[in-house]
């Protein structure tokens, strides 16, 4: 007779395979710890750029980028999440304060969120988009000024293939680092020393 799989176990069964997930090679990913009072469980990866230092468009910093990707779940559900599952991300990427001008730079920015999650199913959509600069004075004045812009988002899952918001996450990101889009299975994650928790 087959025992019955604890709800740890059937966790870590579904987010085993976000450690196969290919992934662009312009950013390197690890597990972490991840966060304890959010939900009874929880997965997340985080990301870094691995670059030559050079920009990929005018006005962006790729080596600056950087991010998170949480997966919360819950076996009772949560009646905010409209589900078991949560997923959350947060994408960082310094840019040139003059971008910073745009007065719709929050929309846009919010819009890369939205647009990747075109075509998916997910509920509960939700997050904010903070922008800030910098201006150095006295024996700093020389310094270049600098901004940066930072997404952090939330969802919920409704497919069950948690691979594929991952993926979401990674276009997010590339988006706000002004990537260029690439073909999938351009490299994968292979070889990292990850342990779940």
């Amino acid at each position: 007779m087959h025992s019955v799989p604890q709800p740890h176990e059937a966790f870590e069964a579904r987010v085993r395979p976000l450690l196969d997930v290919p992934i662009r090679p312009e950013f390197s990913i690890e597990q972490t710890p991840s966060p304890q009072r959010l939900a009874p469980q929880a997965f997340t990866l985080t990301a870094d750029a691995v670059t030559d230092g050079s920009s990929a468009t005018v006005g962006t910093h790729v080596e600056s980028a950087s991010g998170r990707f949480v997966v919360l779940h819950d076996p009772d559900g949560v009646d905010e999440w409209e589900g078991n599952d949560r997923i959350v991300i947060f994408a960082r990427c310094d840019v040139e304060p003059e971008l910073l001008a745009d007065p719709l730079i929050h929309e846009v920015a919010w819009s890369w969120v939205t647009e990747a999650l075109d075509n998916h199913q997910v509920a509960q959509v939700g997050g904010t988009v903070t922008v800030s600069s910098g201006t150095s004075f006295g024996s700093m004045a020389e310094r270049p000024g600098d901004g940066l812009v930072e997404i952090r988002a939330s969802w919920t899952p409704l497919d069950g293939d948690l691979t594929v918001h991952l993926s979401l996450w990674v276009e997010i990101l590339a988006t706000l680092a002004g990537l260029p889009p690439v073909s999938a299975g351009v490299a994968t994650m292979g070889g990292r020393r990850a342990t779940h928790t």
